[in-house]
């Protein structure tokens, strides 16, 4: 393992305009520790080696000409396969797109490559991203760097598995329930979800219409803070692709704006448990900002339960619906996982008319509300799941006597996708057996550049990204 591996991407890009590193040395770094790890992970779907060794020379001869491509010059980096990359799968992890390839490069990719990243791959996703762990009949089980018993997560648990374990600089993840932020818990890196149209879902599969153009989103995930800013940034801005689009600015943050804001924090929402551990990492994040100044105070918004209940109502009825006549009459094709989904989904009745309707009109008044409540506080930390990595095919959990749920153990980022607000995960602490624990940093629509300055002094004053094991 060369330490190449682990530096952080925007030093990466940095030393290669300094032509200290070579983009093709760190090429093949990382190919050579995918090459050594992935066997255990099962991260990567499909590597495009000899394309980023070529696109890694360009970037060498461009910096040797001291051409500057971009804040990721030469960095290697990863996609998530449900994410169009030209010539790559984006099968979604389903034998029912089996060998499917993408055409063209999604928005996000293009603006990526123009800012000098070199794709290395596309990473395993769970069946049409159904699930929060990474496990499908087509490319079979991802496993977590830290324990290979326990899961990656889902559905970026691809993604999350090559960024933890140095094999990627960053990545690519999409989120309707969780699917950055739970990933980059049980890994141990960070995540964001932004406000949906923040940064266009263009050449995402599915596609974000009706019910997923108001939960679902594309965001990046790497080891620190600053990656994460990064990625954003050149991530970030309108296409006419994404139907939630809109033209917000990139914003930067005074110090002492920053200081100014009051931030509310909750262990746990009053019905689902969590995990000590956990409930004491989102108290030393809390004692953490305000031992470096900050106003933060104990708040758990109202309207919680309900707006967990609204999110299923799209993302599990409303998808089963949508995805059901893709997959009637396929069974034998569909993964476990997926049929448990599918399962959830058709054990309550179809929506009419009239019920979603009802469903949307509802989301917005719980939307009003919540924005309402946090004006005063404009930053909520909490947990990210009632749980850290589980064992593979987990399905509930013990916490104080009360037993914890399969779906239950993610509401604490569901509520986030039906509002609509921007979310991070930073890495803070570790459970007694090694495992990683990281916080919930959650803001306000659009207000992407405030979380990320959020977490990132919580990843200074807490420490941040540690190696896994198995590097």
């Amino acid at each position: 393992m060369s330490e190449l591996n682990f530096l952080a991407a925007t030093t990466m890009a940095e030393q290669v305009r300094q032509k200290r590193i070579s983009p093709v040395e760190l090429v093949e770094a990382h190919l050579a520790q995918i090459e050594r790890l992935d066997p255990k992970l099962n991260a990567f779907v499909q590597l495009d080696a000899d394309g980023a060794r070529d696109h890694a020379r360009r970037a060498e001869s461009a910096a040797a000409h001291k051409h500057a491509l971009g804040p990721l010059h030469g960095v290697p980096i990863s996609i998530k396969s449900s994410v169009g990359v030209a010539g790559m799968l984006c099968e979604t992890g389903t034998r029912l797109r089996a060998g499917m390839t993408a055409t063209e490069d999604a928005v996000l990719v293009k603006r990526l490559r123009a800012a000098g990243a070199i794709i290395l791959g596309v990473t395993n996703t769970p069946e049409f991203l159904m699930a929060w762990e990474t496990d499908n009949l087509l490319h079979g089980r991802t496993n977590n760097p830290w324990n290979l018993d326990r899961t990656a997560g889902g559905s970026s648990g691809g993604e999350s598995a090559a960024i933890a374990s140095g094999c990627s600089a960053g990545g690519v993840g999409s989120d309707g329930g969780g699917s950055i932020r739970v990933p980059a818990h049980f890994t141990g890196i960070c995540g964001l979800k932004p406000t949906p149209g923040r940064i266009p879902s263009t050449g995402h599969f599915p596609v974000s219409v009706g019910p997923f153009a108001l939960l679902g989103v594309v965001g990046p995930m790497t080891r620190t803070v600053a990656d994460l800013q990064t990625f954003f940034e050149v991530m970030a801005g309108p296409d006419d692709g994404d139907t939630s689009s809109a033209p917000v600015p990139l914003r930067k943050i005074s110090r002492d704006d920053l200081k100014k804001t009051r931030i509310g924090y909750f262990e746990d929402d009053g019905r689902t448990a969590v995990a000590p551990e956990i409930r004491a990492a989102v108290r030393q994040a809390a004692e953490a900002l305000a031992r470096a100044g900050f106003d933060v105070r104990p708040f758990r918004p109202q309207s919680l339960e309900r707006a967990r209940q609204l999110w299923w109502k799209l993302f599990g009825i409303a998808g089963g619906m949508l995805l059901g006549p893709m997959t009637r009459g396929k069974e034998s094709d569909l993964s476990p996982a997926f049929r448990e989904y599918m399962s959830w989904a058709n054990a309550d009745r179809p929506h009419t008319g009239h019920s979603l309707l009802d469903t949307w009109v509802q989301r917005d008044e719980v939307r009003l509300y919540f924005l309402e409540q946090t004006r005063d506080y404009p930053v909520l930390l909490c947990p990210p799941a009632a749980v850290a990595a589980f064992h593979h095919g987990e399905r509930e959990w013990q916490i104080d006597g009360k037993t914890v749920r399969y779906l239950d153990a993610w509401s604490y980022t569901e509520w986030f996708n039906l509002i609509g607000n921007p979310g991070a995960v930073v890495p803070v602490s570790q459970t007694a057996d090694g495992l990683p624990v990281g916080v919930q940093i959650v803001g306000r629509p659009w207000e992407e550049e405030l979380v990320l300055a959020v977490s990132a002094e919580i990843e200074k004053e807490c420490g941040g990204f540690r190696r896994p094991p198995i590097s």
